[in-house]
């Protein structure tokens, strides 16, 4: 019998690519897969469940289809100022880092990583969830740089323990590199400025790592991100995307490999899914 030769088209687990297309977190779209809230050609979805070319989803009352492209990520650099959030929503009505960004033409920005109301700095946004998920796994071993000024009386002990690590209410925690920033005498008073960097982002991390010592942050500002600069030219609160080289040093340094081709999902009318 002779077997026609098939071009295969990409399949993907039904929640990777949605939350790829910005559609929710994981955790959401399993939640609600798991509550049988959404639909693949009018049937529920199972767990794992790998989408087509063509199938139709269906989720709070909106539908989309699937199809098949490169689309490749884009990557935004954002000055964070202090005051606002890192969500979507706040329900105490504080401004979020969101209300910035520009539209991203169908597509969702998704934060990598957070930086807390007081901390301002460097923030990446993307298009891409399978890149966001990556840079903040702690398997890829992504390091943060910071610089802080901290108040109180430094001493040797207190740096070796943080290089060392420390116990802290969710585990053992350490800085990978603390550098003085080399500030004369006489403008250090109470203060200290310090570079840090760790290779991952625990809520409050670097302040609560100087705190276990008996010692505070009163500043805080990220400005590195892997391979990703915070240039001097960006102002707080502006914000630039990456360019096709700063993209290629990205995924060079944090080792990954964008998908050549991938399913996306569009939206079509209501009632035809």
């Amino acid at each position: 019998m002779k077997i026609e030769a098939q071009e295969f088209e990409p399949t993907e687990r039904i929640q990777k690519t949605l939350a790829r297309c910005g559609l929710g977190s994981r955790r959401q779209i399993e939640a609600a897969i798991k509550l049988e809230q959404i639909t693949i050609n009018r049937e529920p979805v199972q767990l794992g469940q790998k989408l087509m070319v063509g199938d139709k989803i269906g989720w709070k009352n909106r539908a989309w289809v699937v199809e098949s492209d490169y689309v490749p990520p884009r990557v935004l650099m954002y000055n964070k100022p202090l005051g606002q959030v890192t969500t979507r929503k706040d329900d105490k009505g504080r401004p979020t880092v969101f209300d910035s960004l520009p539209s991203a033409k169908g597509q969702k920005w998704l934060n990598i990583g957070r930086l807390d109301i007081n901390t301002t700095g460097l923030l990446l946004f993307t298009t891409d969830g399978d890149l966001a998920n990556h840079m903040m796994h702690p398997s890829a071993t992504i390091d943060r740089e910071y610089v802080c000024r901290v108040y109180g009386e430094i001493t040797k002990d207190a740096i070796n323990n943080l290089l060392k690590g420390v116990e802290l209410e969710d585990g053992v925690a350490r800085f990978s590199d603390i550098q003085e920033a080399g500030l004369a005498a006489e403008e250090k008073g109470a203060n200290s400025w310090y570079h840090v960097a760790l290779m991952e982002g625990k809520n409050r991390e670097v302040r609560r790592l100087w705190e276990s010592q008996g010692l505070q942050v009163n500043r805080l500002k990220r400005v590195r991100y892997g391979g990703v600069f915070l240039p001097k030219s960006l102002r707080v609160g502006q914000l630039r995307e990456l360019n096709d080289k700063e993209l290629s040093v990205l995924f060079k340094d944090t080792k990954f490999e964008p998908a050549a081709t991938t399913l996306i999902v569009k939206s079509i009318k209501k009632g035809r899914h």
